[in-house]
Order: C-alpha cells, then sequence, then structure tokens
C-alpha cells in the first residue's frame, strides 16, 4: 500500500538514495529541505534512475524545514503516514564549539518526533550510526560491536560528532519510551557510507574517496571505518518501514571494517593508472601533525583500532549478506572519476 513518508534532510547522500527507493517501491515522498532551492536538485539526482519518472511532480513534493525552528513542523506533518529521520550534521572536520554539532543533532531529532507526536504519526525511522554504538572501547567479554552496545557520550576521546549522534539516538528512545508510548521507532545504525552518489552534490564520506583519488596526502593514516554500501543503507530504511517486527529495534547496518590502506588499495587495483597513495604513515607522525592541525588531532584516539562488528540483525532482515564494502569504496571512485569530479 502507498505510503506518504516525510523525509528529512532529503538533499543528503543518503536520503537521495531512500528517496529513489521509496519512489520506486510506488510511494508518495515530501522531502524536507533548508532551502526549497534544493528540491530541484533532488528532483533531478532521482529522475534519471526511476522505471517511470512521468507523475515525479506529484509523487516527490518538498517543504522547507530548519532543524533549529519549530516553524512549518505541523503543516509539514499533515497527511503523513512514515517520518524518516536522516537530517544530522556530518562534517569533515570538528567544530569549536561540539554543541554547534550536538544541539542541532539532538534538538532536531526532538523536534521531528514531537511534530509527528502530535500529528498521530506512529510510525518513525530514524538514522543514526554506528558512532552510537562502537564509539567507545568494546566491553571486556564481547567479541564484536552490536546493537546492544552503546557509545559513552562522556567519553572524553569520543569526537563531537560522535557524542551528537549517540545523544540524539538516545534522546529519540526516550521521548518515545517517557511521552509517546504508541509510537513505533526503528534506528537504522550504518557505518562510514560509501557507493555511487545520485549527484555531484554528495557528503563527507565521498569526500574521502575523492582526496584518495587526488594523492595530496604523502601517506595515510592508520584508520578505519566500518564500511557499508549506500544501497544497503537505503533499502534498510525502506525495509524497516514495512517490517512492523523492526519496530524498537536498533539495525546496525555495515558490512566490514576496512582501513584507509584498504579502501586506497581497492581503488588502485580498479585504477592502476592513477596514481593512488597507499603507504601508511607512522602513527608518531599523525601524532606530531595533530598538535599543528585540529582535523587531524581528531582521529588520532582511532589509529591502529579495528572494530569488529556482528551484523546479523541486518542480513536477517534482508534474508542475505550485505553488498561488498570494497566494491562501494570503488563505486564511489567510478562515479567521482566517470564525472570528472577529481
Amino acid at each position: 500500500m502507498s505510503k506518504t513518508v516525510l523525509l528529512t534532510g532529503a538533499s543528503g547522500f543518503i536520503a537521495k538514495h531512500i528517496a529513489l527507493q521509496l519512489l520506486e517501491a510506488g510511494h508518495h515522498v515530501r522531502g524536507t529541505v533548508r532551502d526549497l532551492s534544493r528540491g530541484a536538485e533532488v528532483m533531478d539526482a532521482v529522475r534519471p534512475h526511476l522505471t517511470n519518472s512521468g507523475d515525479l511532480e506529484t509523487r516527490l513534493t518538498f517543504v522547507a524545514l530548519d532543524l533549529t525552528s519549530d516553524a512549518g513542523w505541523d503543516m509539514a506533518m499533515d497527511g503523513v503516514d512514515v517520518l524518516m529521520h536522516t537530517a544530522s550534521p556530518f562534517p569533515m572536520t570538528q567544530p569549536k564549539n561540539e554543541d554547534d554539532l550536538i544541539r542541532p543533532a539532538v534538538d532536531g531529532a526532538l523536534r521531528a518526533l514531537r511534530a509527528a507526536h502530535l500529528a498521530g504519526v506512529k510510525r518513525v525511522v530514524l538514522t543514526s550510526s554506528t558512532a552510537a554504538i562502537s564509539g567507545s572501547e568494546l566491553p571486556s567479554g564481547d567479541h564484536a560491536f552490536d546493537e546492544t552496545n552503546w557509545t559513552d557520550p562522556t567519553d572524553p576521546s569520543t569526537s563531537a560528532y560522535t557524542r551528537s549522534k549517540t545523544l540524539a539516538e538516545l534522546a529519540a528512545w526516550d521521548f518515545v519510551r517517557n511521552e509517546a508510548p504508541e509510537m513505533e521507532l526503528t534506528t537504522v545504525n550504518p557505518g562510514f557510507v560509501l557507493g555511487a552518489p545520485l549527484d555531484a552534490n554528495y557528503g563527507t564520506s565521498i569526500a574521502v574517496i575523492a582526496r584518495l583519488l587526488r594523492a595530496k596526502d604523502p601517506m595515510l593514516p592508520d584508520i578505519g571505518f566500518t564500511t557499508v554500501d549506500v544501497l544497503d543503507v537505503a533499502e534498510m530504511h525502506v525495509t524497516a518501514m514495512d517490517r512492523p517486527d523492526t519496530a524498537g529495534q536498533r539495525i546496525m547496518v555495515v558490512d566490514r571494517f576496512m582501513s584507509f590502506q584498504e579502501l586506497a588499495q581497492a581503488i588502485k587495483t580498479a585504477y592502476p593508472d592513477r596514481k593512488i597513495v597507499t603507504r601508511v604513515a607512522p602513527d608518531f607522525v599523525i601524532k606530531f601533525l595533530g598538535i599543528f592541525d585540529p582535523a587531524i588531532k581528531s582521529i588520532i584516539p582511532g589509529l591502529g583500532r579495528v572494530d569488529k562488528t556482528d551484523n546479523a540483525r541486518a542480513m536477517a532482515i534482508f534474508g542475505r549478506g550485505m553488498r561488498r564494502a570494497p566494491q562501494a569504496a570503488v563505486a564511489s571512485a567510478a562515479y567521482l572519476i566517470d564525472n570528472k569530479l577529481v
């Protein structure tokens, strides 16, 4: 049955893929953007990939909303069946004042949930992150991170981004538990999201691949991420929406951990003629550079760390294995190269 979905942050890398999959499944999408001019961008991004784009203007519409303002949320929720809240800042560098990142994430999630609750919208799918699961050390006795793990937001080694995702997700679960127990909340917790963007307005994760392709760094830091294909992330949002058994669950969507070196090597294998750096810098070099560069300083806690994750829940919901992370990295690179963006 066709549903009307309010998709917040519709101009984001993940959100555009979610919009595409919702439209392909026959749903109506009302996307939120900070500026209505971004609506045309989303429309142009999804149109070439649709099986039938004839009635796109009636099935994909936009409203201007801000995570930091109450204005317009009540009207945006009118006639909505499902809230998909994807909007949350994801910067390349950490802000000087971490509240500049944390407050919009937490307040924005609560503002969206309150508006949905007042409008009688019961089904909510919220985009969280593995940052809310694996941002702290793996507890003693655990062999891999899974959905039962929570990042400790008071851990001084966690970044502002990690705290923002953790506190926003905690706030969402607390709201449903204490103020809206009839709401059916599912959180999707993806890792480092790669894959081909739908247009050139891509986010931070694809910018990392662009940086590798430009080969401006003489060496790579010994860090990595639990990585996932954007197609799996988008599909999980749409699947969860239609699966009542996922209500009340966190779903970690990841394939495998990939170091910067492994990402670079996968791309170099696919594009052997390109100059791509695969040499890893000694940790002491990164620590020294971190004295002068806040962006480098922020990655120091992750040096040498390899996170093991248990993605059994996601695979059980899909009924299949995950798309391969190395192929997602190559797909990101292929888009950038084919469109002459690097």
